[in-house]
């Protein structure tokens, strides 16, 4: 695919599946293919696999090819499949190259491992990645990693093949001065939770990435619509009595939001399965929370 297709084609909600395990931990490529035949009923504009709702950090290299393997089987070319890659240099850079060998159509960059390095080196970092194969590369920042607009500049002009930029921390202001700097050089997404939609749609956003998709896509995609018409009392609605509540509850502890979306999952006949250390399942009492919480959901699923 080419760059200017792949920001084409990202418009709307991207889905970002988990991947489920076995009890053992072991890697349920079923499970996905199951959980991705669901989702693909709905009109996503893309899949990223695996990426952070995906425990990427959790995964082996040779794991991590045959999540993409099966999500770009089981997509058939209906949409854009992305793959996730950081960690360092070297893994990075084979995982890039097994993803482009199986059809991928661009890449999701991480942060490094090591914090907070130079400005040198970080655009050293993400050139190598996009320099290990021939897609469109997006970058995410996330964590500890909230470059300056003068960054994201430099990374543009040292990178052409850099097509997008996903927000992970939900600092609006920062993203505003980056777009100001960028303008359309970039293809802008929202990528902090589905609970940011009002904010980052109200600065002109049209694109963000859904882990809620993994359970009610049609939700995702409502929020999408009502925040692109305007629909300001209906969209408030909906984040207060649907997609607020979840996320306090995915604020109680590190990891949640994977924990809750696959525990979601499993409730209504998904493939969810347990999380990897270091993340954590929930807790009896927040399972109960979240079992009552589903009672409203029901008319998304």
């Amino acid at each position: 695919m080419q760059p200017s297709d792949l920001c084409k084609a990202l418009h709307g909600v991207i889905a970002f599946p988990v991947t489920p395990f076995k009890k053992d931990l072991s890697l349920d490529v079923e499970g996905l293919r199951k959980n991705l035949r669901s989702l693909l009923k709905h009109r996503v504009c893309a899949v990223v696999a695996p990426a952070g709702t995906g425990e990427i950090h959790s995964l082996s290299p040779e794991e991590h090819i045959a999540v993409v393997k099966a999500t770009v089987s089981e997509v058939q070319g209906k949409v854009p499949v992305l793959t996730g890659a950081g960690y360092n240099l070297p893994i990075a850079a084979a995982v890039v190259k097994g993803a482009a060998a199986a059809g991928v159509s661009g890449i999701l960059a991480f942060p490094p491992y090591y914090p907070n390095p130079d400005d040198e080196g970080m655009v050293a970092f993400y050139k190598g990645i996009a320099d290990a194969a021939p897609l469109p590369l997006v970058i995410y920042s996330r964590d500890w990693f909230a470059p300056s607009a003068t960054l994201v500049e430099r990374l543009a002009q040292a990178i052409p093949s850099l097509v997008g930029w996903k927000d992970g921390q939900g600092d609006i202001r920062r993203y505003q001065q980056i777009r100001l700097r960028l303008d359309d050089r970039l293809h802008w997404i929202g990528g902090a939770g589905d609970d940011m939609v009002p904010a980052y749609y109200a600065m002109g956003i049209r694109t963000f990435t859904s882990s809620i998709a993994n359970v009610a896509p049609k939700l995702s995609l409502r929020l999408h619509e009502l925040a692109s018409a305007g629909h300001s009392a209906e969209l408030t609605a909906l984040m207060n009595e649907i997609v607020l509540p979840l996320y306090a509850l995915r604020g109680r502890r590190k990891g949640y939001e994977v924990s809750a979306m696959k525990a979601m999952m499993d409730r209504i006949g998904l493939v969810g399965g347990a999380v990897r250390p270091p993340l954590v399942d929930l807790r009896p009492d927040e399972m109960a929370a979240l079992d009552a919480m589903l009672e409203k959901w029901r008319p998304w699923i």
